[in-house]
């Protein structure tokens, strides 16, 4: 979706912008490929095998792996392994806390988005900000859409709506990561994997309607194609009215493997997703009467007051080519992975605020006393048009060798990044009028429309990152029952911020005039450590520490005073368990945590020059979690997932900082509770039910301390029917109907979804 610009300058920009200026350097790739060679070459120095026999090994033929296709995540919901820590490992081997949704459990709860995905794990609560996007916060720490989300490993940036339809899990890494991933990753990580082709033939449809004429239709379908080969294509198309907020979203997501289980494995893979949804931008809190009162509104959840026209479109195109090799003479592989991509996307939405005093029915202030179905609403008008396009290039190399007569588990790897991001305006020619028309409290649902199309775009600003990342982890034996893990990785993040045509702000010190250029780089080491006890197979204990940092530049902006200012840095320290039952059907992860944010960046209130930045913020979080995953019997399955903080604090601020983030006070979007149980039951091979409960307790938007948003609790319910390979499932959600606040911001929040009730139909073959 490339965006009209309304000058020839714009349009010289644009075709600036889509030039790429730099090939990706190939040496990365050289450098990867020379890591992996390295450690073979140091296993052969190191191994006390003759010399004749490492030789022979060498000129084998291919070894084909053919092992059992691992279904565990489509069949339950107990993970074992992961590659979130870079690398296939065992979940056990990870002195860090991990919780993974297994597809299983997404098709269960009927899980259709990350976000809700994310809403069924414990820690995550959400900001709604100004741009209608949705700010993750994991144990009370920013999870940055444009920093903390990946795709297989490699990061997906950009703000869009995702779908669930290609995941065979969803990742969730708790705590500072940066050492895995570079910038970013205070709170943790999101890593979505993806479906992959398998040599084993497997099909499946499914098709579900329900509450809000929804309706999704997808399928999933791999297919054989040679003796060491697999083409999978999954697909969706969903719509729905949605009680005013349309969904209209189509993805599909085709991938060919080639040399499964051989000595050489590539991977070539196409994603296409596009949204044209509508967006709920929030409602506006309640001021409380002087009998007090809820500042939630009194109102169905259903209710929806923007206008019929508002829109989030968008989405993302992009491919991705893979190779594995796997080395004969040792547990070794090295896995090369580039991706292209383009993200997309176009936000029309109207910010809903109760109008003025005067405008209200007897010229009354709304209060939760006033409140009523006359109260008068405007609708302002939100807008947010970006394009990116990134290009990624990771090489990493994992192996189990001697030396030094001990065992060692090495990771070790190199990335580049390079990401052109691009903001748009939007005008109203001259003569032309977008009015939006005021509504009312009882008169949701109008159908009131704006020509959106009548706007003409441009360029505004822009911002070119590049990145290159290196990293070595070993995990040592150093005893039958000890292990120690310690890693350590090199950063440099160049941006390049241009502001195209964005109007200075002379009330705002920071803000710099159009055609100015700010430019910022940084390299940064990033640390981890930890310490595993595992005196059985069946129980891991560990304690880890880690850092991590944020640039000025990861929200693709700079100004005149973050452009100076050095990143933000953070640790994170651990104590916990992982254990299994005896059948190992049943794994339960527990873990105490205390998150500092150690240099955060606060604006100088005693500086003269008003715009200079400081890193003298401090804030930090300590809590415990929970997880339980798994089969209590081989008919009883549970799914828990909680978290409790009783401990979150700002320790250092400037005098500058608002109510909400002065010395003393809670962070916002840090509850205390929060958490999720799910369990089915399986009364007879063809009958299945189940239910959970998802709770959060009361919670402050950031920046507010004069009042907080009740906690919740709310029920869902399943009944599936098999039918041999047909099954017919039913999913009634927020069974009591509960109006909840959801997501947060200081001025508006955004409920959470109404009574919802879908049934489904899968078949496979």
């Amino acid at each position: 979706m490339k965006k009209p610009t309304s000058s020839a300058t714009d349009a010289k920009f644009q075709k600036s912008r889509r030039t790429p200026k730099t090939a990706l350097p190939l040496g990365a790739l050289a450098a990867g490929m020379g890591l992996g060679l390295f450690a073979s070459h140091l296993y052969a120095q190191t191994t006390s095998e003759p010399k004749s026999q490492t030789q022979t090994e060498a000129t084998l033929a291919p070894v084909k792996v053919k092992a059992q296709a691992d279904t565990s995540g489509k069949s339950n919901y107990r993970a074992t392994d992961t590659r979130i820590g870079k690398g296939q490992q065992e979940l056990r081997d990870i002195p860090q806390s991990i919780t993974v949704v297994t597809e299983k459990l997404i098709d269960d709860r009927n899980l259709d988005s990350l976000k809700d995905v994310l809403r069924n794990t414990a820690g995550i609560s959400f900001q709604a900000a100004e741009g209608g996007e949705e700010d993750i916060r994991l144990r009370g720490f920013s999870l940055q859409a444009t920093g903390d989300i990946f795709i297989d490993g490699l990061r997906d940036p950009a703000f869009y709506e995702r779908d669930t339809f290609n995941n065979d899990r969803v990742e969730v890494l708790r705590g500072s990561a940066s050492m895995l991933f570079g910038r970013g990753s205070t709170g943790g990580a999101v890593n979505q994997v993806s479906k992959e082709p398998t040599i084993y033939k497997g099909h499946e449809v499914s098709l579900t309607g329900g509450s809000g004429n929804y309706r999704r239709l997808t399928g999933d379908f791999n297919k054989r194609v040679g003796e060491n080969a697999a083409l999978r294509i999954n697909a969706m198309s969903t719509e729905a009215d949605n009680h005013g907020v349309k969904v209209r979203k189509k993805g599909i997501a085709p991938s060919l493997r080639l040399g499964i289980g051989t000595r050489d494995e590539f991977l070539i893979g196409l994603y296409h997703l596009d949204n044209d949804n509508g967006i709920h931008y929030g409602l506006p809190w309640i001021t409380p009467g002087a009998s007090g009162g809820n500042r939630l509104w009194n109102t169905d959840p259903k209710n929806y007051y923007g206008m019929k026209s508002d829109y989030s479109a968008g989405g993302t195109t992009h491919g991705t080519l893979s190779h594995l090799h796997r080395f004969t003479s040792h547990q070794g592989e090295l896995r090369t992975t580039f991706r292209a991509g383009t993200y997309e996307r176009d936000q029309r939405a109207s910010a809903i605020r109760f109008a003025p005093a005067a405008q209200q029915p007897g010229g009354q202030a709304v209060t939760s006393d006033t409140f009523g179905p006359g109260s008068v609403l405007t609708r302002g008008t939100s807008l947010k048009i970006q394009d990116m396009d990134t290009r990624y290039l990771q090489s990493e190399y994992s192996g189990k060798f001697r030396w030094g007569g001990l065992a060692h588990a090495v990771q070790a790897g190199v990335d580049v990044a390079h990401e052109e991001f691009s903001n748009f305006s939007a005008s109203v020619p001259p003569g032309t009028v977008l009015t939006k028309p005021p509504t009312g409290v009882g008169t949701p649902n109008d159908g009131a429309v704006v020509d959106e199309a009548l706007r003409i775009t441009s360029v505004n600003r822009a911002f070119d990152a590049k990145a290159l990342g290196v990293y070595f982890q070993d995990l040592v034996q150093i005893a039958p029952q000890w292990k120690l893990l310690a890693g350590l990785r090199w950063d440099r993040f160049e941006g390049r911020y241009t502001n195209v045509a964005v109007a200075q702000n002379t009330a705002n010190p920071c803000s710099v005039a159009p055609a100015t250029q700010l430019s910022r780089t940084d390299s940064l080491w990033s640390k981890r450590f930890g310490v595993l006890y595992q005196p059985t197979d069946l129980s891991s204990y560990h304690f880890s520490y880690g850092t991590s940092f944020n640039t000025s530049g990861d929200t693709y902006q700079f100004d005149a005073g973050n452009a100076k200012v050095a990143p933000e840095s953070s640790r994170n320290l651990e104590l916990g368990a992982k254990l299994d039952s005896a059948s190992g059907n049943l794994s339960t992860r527990a873990a105490i945590f205390h998150t500092t944010k150690y240099n955060e960046r606060n604006r100088d209130a005693d500086s003269v020059n008003a715009c200079n930045y400081v890193l003298s913020g401090q804030r930090h979080a300590a809590g415990l979690e929970l997880d339980v995953s798994g089969r209590i019997t081989p008919a009883w399955e549970v799914f828990l997932s909680y978290a409790f903080i009783p401990d979150a604090e700002v320790d250092k601020a400037s005098a500058a900082a608002p109510a909400g983030e002065t010395v003393g006070a809670r962070p916002g979007l840090t509850p205390r509770h929060t958490g999720t149980v799910w369990s089915t039951y399986k009364i007879t091979p063809k009958w299945r039910i189940g239910g959970g409960l998802n709770l959060r307790s009361s919670d402050a938007p950031q920046g507010i301390t004069a009042f907080k948003a009740p906690g919740f609790v709310t029920g869902d319910v399943l009944v599936e029917y098999l039918l041999k390979d047909v099954s017919f499932k039913l999913n009634i959600t927020n069974i009591t109907d509960k109006h909840y606040a959801d997501t947060l911001y200081r001025g508006h929040y955004v409920p959470g979804k109404p009574r919802t009730l879908q049934l489904t139909m899968a078949a496979k073959f």
